[in-house]
């Protein structure tokens, strides 16, 4: 005996159609082919474009693996790659510095026997900034020196000794006061007149070693500080060199501070045995 509710109807219901669908706006239809075709050029260019991004670190990487051969033809390729490495952690110091200020900067690029270089796509906003720009790379590098020659004690090991020695050597080189070194940028916010000093320490190490790098950077140098010795008057260059006392101090301490550790470093690395 089968249970049924009152009033039980055995007709099964009628089948309901389906709504036939609204059709699309003409203008709908109309940009509906060029939506597909420009969402499969999207498709096509989006490797292209990251690859046209990516090919400042693929140049950065490339002249880095050149900057290790050319070294290596000399001094080996552990020293090489010890030096480029420490290279590298120099001129990132730059980038980061030049990005906390807001200037757009390129990866370093790295030039064999003249060091590396780190594009900026606009100048500095006083001298108070590139000062700072200009130290950041030694004062990383140093660091990088610093945890290299630690290892080297711990290790006991004469070949990263002579990395470290030559990286604070570098570093050290790098602040003579002189465009278009590190240190010509750093005492752009002491006094102007510091150039002077550098340019003729760098003519007295031209004199004394007849190198051709010296050679380039007494000329840069001295093109760079006959420029802005020539309009240090003029209403913009007085407004990028106002800098504050404070300022000033800070930026001589940092400098002295980083020439004295820099010379201790060197003295600590230096291999009183042949190598």
């Amino acid at each position: 005996m089968s249970w049924q509710p009152e009033h039980f109807d055995p007709t099964p219901p009628p089948t309901l159609e389906p709504p036939t669908p609204p059709r699309p706006h003409w203008l709908k239809r109309l940009f509906a082919p060029v939506a597909g075709a420009g969402l499969l050029l999207w498709k096509l260019a989006a490797p292209l474009l990251i690859a046209v991004k990516n090919i400042k670190f693929l140049a950065t990487g490339i002249s880095f693996l050149v900057s290790v051969a050319a070294y290596a033809s000399i001094w080996g390729w552990r020293f090489a790659l010890g030096f480029t490495v420490l290279l590298f952690v120099h001129e990132i110091g730059h980038v980061i510095q030049l990005r906390r200020e807001g200037v757009p900067a390129s990866a370093p690029l790295f030039i064999p026997f003249l060091g590396a270089v780190v594009g900026m796509k606009e100048l500095p906003k006083n001298a108070w900034v590139e000062a700072k720009v200009g130290l950041a790379g030694p004062v990383l590098g140093s660091l990088g020196a610093a945890v290299c020659l630690a290892v080297a004690i711990a290790v006991d090991s004469d070949l990263l000794r002579a990395i470290a020695y030559t990286a604070f050597f570098l570093n050290l080189f790098n602040l003579i006061p002189l465009l278009p070194l590190d240190g010509g940028r750093a005492v752009a916010a002491v006094h102007p007149a510091f150039w002077f000093v550098g340019l003729f320490a760098v003519a007295g190490l031209f004199f004394w070693h007849h190198s051709l790098i010296l050679l380039l950077i007494v000329l840069l140098g001295g093109r760079g500080l006959w420029h802005r010795w020539e309009h240090r008057h003029e209403p913009e260059s007085r407004l990028y060199h106002a800098v504050t006392f404070g300022q000033r101090l800070t930026i001589s301490t940092v400098y002295l501070g980083l020439v004295g550790l820099l010379v201790l470093g060197m003295e600590i690395s230096y291999l009183h045995r042949t190598f």
